[in-house]
């Protein structure tokens, strides 16, 4: 009796330890809100294509394991079996998009607050003290200048920014910039979306192991839900540096159909593009004024969506906000920290305190709670 009632004993602690087993992980699964088990076609296709909420980052495409989901005609389709893994789902930054849970690491740090444009260590006004990266770089060339001093230092062997198709003035596509010519010949700002997460393939491809990633804040929530997942090819990640972003536009529309046809520019002509309150395109002809008004129709679909202006799970976050020749950096996390202080402890960047810049501050909210209030459920 009494060796019976210990093996029953044992089975009861076993199938307790079984239970709690599976109810911890349904309890992880709904906290990720995604199903461990969900194809394509029911989550991404029904949930975020059909709905027009793909941002078209790449993300889907670069993480299935079987390759079986392509661009056509922009957007992910399907081309292959789906063996219903749910890894699409699970790193998609339109689906199930409340906000993710901050890693501890990253965002918890001694003095990290949380602000309604996200957590933060700490604030500064920056720009770059190399004078041949702020003629090429916009604002405040901060972001190019870190790129520049990362390689440098060998704290990254790579950098995933956005290039420009020759043929197309101002269409940007993913690079793997590897060196400093790279670099800077990325410089500079397009408002029109590349999806700069493919640029990963290229990273895995050469082996580089330490990178530095600029994107917007739909591509950093990205690669923030497919580290959360712990999946081996987003790791080689080092810094998430995230652009100020009210919205992204579409190529065709804004550049050929308005500036070119409706406003009669040159579109090889034009040497620069910068929003200031409005559009201001550079041509050798002068300035022309674009309200933004007039070009907020030809703004992408998907970014009615989200509502997350600054990049708030960047490593570090940069935008102009309004000010000229200086760029507004949010600094987030540990690893934010070391790269900025890194360039400023060295000379590589000149700082000033936020203070000075008190409208920026004001905009920065602004546009953060804008950003909250206008994007579509």
């Amino acid at each position: 009796m009494e060796c019976r009632f210990h093996c029953n004993r044992s089975r009861e602690r076993a199938l307790t330890t079984c239970l709690l087993a599976v109810l911890v992980t349904i309890i992880l699964m709904l906290a990720e809100g995604t199903p461990n088990k969900i194809n394509f076609e029911e989550s991404l296709r029904v949930y975020v294509i059909n709905t027009g909420k793909c941002v078209g980052c790449g993300a889907c495409i670069i993480s299935c394991p079987l390759r079986s989901i392509e661009f056509k005609d922009g957007l992910p389709t399907l081309v292959k079996e789906c063996t219903n893994c749910g890894t699409c789902a699970r790193v998609c930054p339109s689906y199930n998009q409340p906000r993710i849970e901050l890693d501890d690491r990253a965002f918890s740090e001694e003095g990290n607050v949380d602000h309604e444009f996200g957590a933060f260590c700490r604030l500064s006004v920056a720009q770059t003290t190399d004078d041949k990266v702020r003629e090429l770089s916009q604002n405040g060339g901060v972001v190019t200048a870190l790129l520049l001093f990362a390689l440098r230092t060998d704290l990254i062997d790579a950098a995933v920014v956005s290039g420009v198709i020759e043929e197309k003035p101002f269409l940007p596509n993913p690079r793997l910039a590897t060196t400093s010519e790279e670099i800077l010949k990325c410089a500079g700002t397009r408002y029109f979306y590349s999806p700069n997460i493919l640029a990963l393939e290229d990273a895995s491809t050469q082996k580089k192991t330490d990178l530095a990633f600029v994107g917007t804040p739909c591509q950093i929530r990205a690669l923030r839900k497919a580290q959360k997942a712990g999946l081996k090819f987003f790791t080689s990640v080092k810094y998430l540096i995230g652009l100020m972003c009210s919205e992204c536009f579409v190529y065709e529309k804004l550049m050929e159909g308005h500036l070119h046809e409706a406003l009669g520019l040159k579109l090889k002509l034009i040497r620069n593009m910068n929003i200031k309150g409005k559009m201001l395109v550079a041509t050798d002809s002068g300035i022309h004024s674009v309200p933004l008004a007039e070009i907020k129709r030809y703004s992408r679909d998907a970014c009615r969506y989200c509502s997350d202006f600054s990049s708030e799970l960047a490593d570090m976050s940069v935008g102009g906000l309004g000010m000229d020749g200086w760029s507004f950096v949010i600094i987030r996390t540990r690893r934010g920290s070391e790269l900025f202080e890194g360039a400023e402890r060295t000379g590589a960047i000149r700082t000033r305190n936020v203070k000075e810049e008190p409208n920026a501050i004001k905009l920065l909210c602004r546009l953060s709670k804008k950003k909250k209030q206008i994007s579509v459920s």
